[in-house]
């Protein structure tokens, strides 16, 4: 770890703003979504989806297609039965209740926020005195609580842990979140230094106990999160994960303690929480060994495990990781919510860094692997997300374990809280390219900033800054790694700028109200090649432009044989407008010889008539 990383990791900055719980010790901080309202056209297509249609689609299948709401009212004692479904569905309600809550922030809407009264109240009154909840234990299995650690208690308790922050973040009120410290009161009384050991076999509480501990401002919570942390790699694990040969405790990344990982294994989801839960604890006390940890296991998973569009986890087995470069496409796993959590984990890694090549991977994850989880409508998901298809793999409107669709749905109303940063004297970092109009502060001063682009598909960028006064701070704007060309101006002026060794150009310089930053990347159609250790993809190239990474699909090349489609270095491409519900967006015409064919954006295929879908296309030397 260089020595300019390990100065600025651990410095104090202060609250974030407009929160008013202590401080995350990264040495930058995100600006909150809560004030970052987004403008432009593709990010708002998407909220508007997830307003209309995966807020009702999660609404409905949790509390009529399926039993989930059902489990809490049987638990409370207000219906006769016992539980029904999976033992983790809990954890389905509680991230549809947290994409509810993080949409009302933006987007107030009495009858959502009345039904999340409801959904508390059964919650709440199917809480245990002793504050454990779980709705599977406590219909079926009442004596049987903490004795498989595979089993999901603290992963679904960590989940209603970020849904009740949520909600009191939304609303104010603390009904929801007396619920979750209760639950994680009652976890500390149980287990800690000299109580029971426990390793969770589904990360999550981790991150969620930092999360309360912000929220309530109890050390507590950060000291469980960290002894849970380190229980990991000393052979405490017990239960199904640990006594199947194929899975062992590697599965659930407790082969080693997490400060001498240095390889990534096991089930992709399950990694990228424990590395996010990981990075907060290191952000609080001061381990420089988990940032060193996590930046070697960092360099494993994106230069030898990551799939083109950011998926992770090529294996459906373990839902996860194989061997390097084992990367198969029509096989390809890639969960969506193994993408969020690069989504995550990334974010974290940047905060402590500043540097831009972990912004680079999270764009590439949020734009391809994340988007493709949801159809353009937002009612249909994929829960697998593979990069060649012979016409058999749609997207479905459920799924028995729900887990994408309600992360999907949690996740794509806190977009705006990945924008912006500020990072104290470093100044502001603009992470990424969305028509928004933010709110945050800088050197004891007010900033707005208006930000209007058409991004993803063109590199026009347009910054308008508004201080409340004239004030002095670096503006940091993220070059992308894609982006081989470039040019800043401002107030018209060409500068000549630089890209720095962390990806960002730095513009320094007293701001005054209505200064306009231009920002041009240049976007053109590039030819990808894997690695070469990448056996599924010799012989064959992909395209990229921009962010976003693209496919054929057999609805484009009616009429042509599907498997003669190929380039070669004489193909030729030009990017145009497409119609009908891909309308808005650009795709590519490409050319090779006498053969025509079209690319699409890979995030929206299968959003027409079924048909072949593939990234990778042969390439004729």
């Amino acid at each position: 770890m260089n020595n300019v990383l390990k100065s600025i990791m651990f410095a104090l900055i202060a609250a974030l703003f407009g929160c008013s719980e202590p401080a995350l010790q990264y040495s930058a901080q995100p600006v909150p979504f809560n004030q970052v309202k987004i403008t432009d056209h593709f990010w708002s297509s998407r909220l508007q989806a997830h307003a209309n249609a995966t807020l009702e689609t999660c609404i409905a299948q949790t509390q009529d297609s399926t039993e989930r709401i059902n489990n809490f009212i049987k638990a409370a004692g207000l219906m006769e039965g016992g539980h029904e479904g999976i033992y983790f569905d809990d954890s389905d309600v509680y991230k549809a209740m947290e994409g509810i809550a993080y949409s009302l922030i933006n987007n107030p809407n009495p009858e959502h926020e009345a039904l999340l009264d409801i959904w508390i109240a059964y919650i709440a009154k199917a809480q245990q005195p002793d504050g454990y909840l779980n709705t599977f234990y406590t219909l079926n299995h009442p004596d049987d609580r903490w004795t498989d650690m595979e089993k999901h208690e603290m992963y679904c308790g960590g989940h209603m842990i970020e849904a009740a922050i949520a909600h009191h973040k939304a609303t104010g009120k603390n009904s929801f979140l007396d619920v979750a410290v209760k639950f994680a009161d009652y976890l500390g009384n149980e287990f800690g230094p000299g109580k029971k050991h426990w390793v969770a076999g589904h990360q999550e509480i981790e991150l969620a106990l930092v999360k309360l501990y912000h929220e309530t401002g109890d050390k507590k919570y950060l000291d469980l999160s960290y002894w849970l942390l380190e229980e990991r790699g000393h052979a405490h694990g017990k239960g199904e994960i640990w006594e199947k040969n194929n899975w062992g405790p590697a599965y659930c990344q407790d082969d080693v303690p997490v400060s001498e990982i240095s390889d990534i294994k096991g089930h992709a989801v399950r990694a990228m929480y424990l590395f996010s839960g990981m990075a907060d604890v290191a952000a609080e006390k001061d381990l420089p060994e988990y940032v060193a940890a996590l930046e070697r296991v960092w360099e494993d998973v994106v230069y030898r495990n990551m799939y083109i569009t950011g998926g992770i986890g090529s294996s459906g087995s373990n839902e996860g990781f194989s061997v390097d470069y084992d990367l198969p496409n029509k096989e390809a796993y890639c969960e969506t919510c193994a993408s969020i959590g690069m989504v995550l984990w990334n974010n974290r890694m940047n905060l402590f860094s500043q540097d831009a090549k972990y912004i680079d991977v999270m764009e590439r994850s949020m734009y391809n692997g994340v988007l493709s989880g949801m159809s353009l409508e937002g009612d249909r998901f994929f829960y697998v997300n593979p990069l060649e298809s012979e016409g058999h793999h749609h997207r479905q409107a459920w799924f028995g374990c729900a887990c994408c669709p309600s992360n999907v749905s949690r996740f794509l109303p806190s977009v705006g809280g990945y924008i912006y940063a500020v990072a104290g004297a470093k100044g502001i970092f603009v992470n990424l390219y969305v028509g928004s109009d933010a709110t945050m502060e800088i050197e004891n001063s007010k900033l707005e900033l208006v930000q209007k682009t058409n991004y993803p598909w063109d590199g026009m960028i347009e910054l308008e800054i508004q201080p409340e006064k004239e004030t002095g701070f670096p503006l940091n704007l993220r070059i992308p790694g894609w982006c081989k060309s470039f040019s800043v101006s401002i107030n018209g002026q060409k500068e000549d700028a630089v890209k720095h060794e962390n990806g960002y150009v730095v513009l320094e310089r007293n701001w005054k109200k209505g200064d306009k930053v231009e920002l041009n990347l240049d976007m053109p159609v590039e030819v990808v090649a894997a690695d070469p250790r990448v056996e599924a993809n010799i012989g064959k190239r992909a395209i990229q432009r921009g962010p976003l990474v693209y496919c054929v699909e057999g609805s484009d090349q009616a009429n042509k044989n599907w498997n003669d489609l190929q380039l070669s270095e004489a193909s030729t491409f030009q990017t145009t407008n497409a119609s009908g519900i891909l309308s808005g967006m650009k795709e590519i015409q490409g050319t090779t010889g006498d053969e025509t064919f079209t690319l699409i954006p890979y995030f929206a295929w299968d959003n027409r008539e079924a048909g072949r879908m593939k990234v990778w296309l042969d390439y004729n030397e």
